[in-house]
């Protein structure tokens, strides 16, 4: 029964950074769609500025994740950034019914989440 709360810990934990990734995911996508509005920003700069945001979220995802723990802070940061990654790929998939920008844009995201992930983990 023990083991039972302390896994739910870990989960209630993992959904709370996850959350709050997604919450400023959604803010600072917001930001850009204004900021392609105001300035009619080409897609090269949109689309670096989409994974900036997608660093950004999985480093406070690992960052949030690695405070709450306490221990082995890189580990759950990885972890969260590739929870991070996982939900972004399945909401797109639903989205699109494919993933549109091909392989190498998927792993390159992939890495560069779980490496936010990571860096937040170990810097918190």
């Amino acid at each position: 029964m023990d083991k039972g709360k302390y896994y739910q810990g870990i989960a209630v934990r993992m959904l709370k950074s996850l959350l709050s990734a997604y919450i400023i995911t959604g803010i600072l996508l917001l930001l850009l769609a204004l900021l392609l509005y105001k300035f009619q920003l080409s897609e090269s700069k949109v689309n670096i500025g989409v994974i900036i945001i997608y660093v950004i979220s999985s480093f406070l995802s690992g960052f949030l994740e690695g405070k709450m723990m306490k221990t082995r802070k890189f580990l759950w940061g990885a972890a969260a950034g590739l929870l991070y990654f996982a939900i972004l790929s399945v909401i797109s998939l639903a989205v699109n019914q494919s993933f549109a920008d091909g392989s190498s844009h998927f792993v390159t995201t992939l890495i560069l989440c779980i490496a936010g992930g990571t860096l937040g983990g170990m810097l918190s």
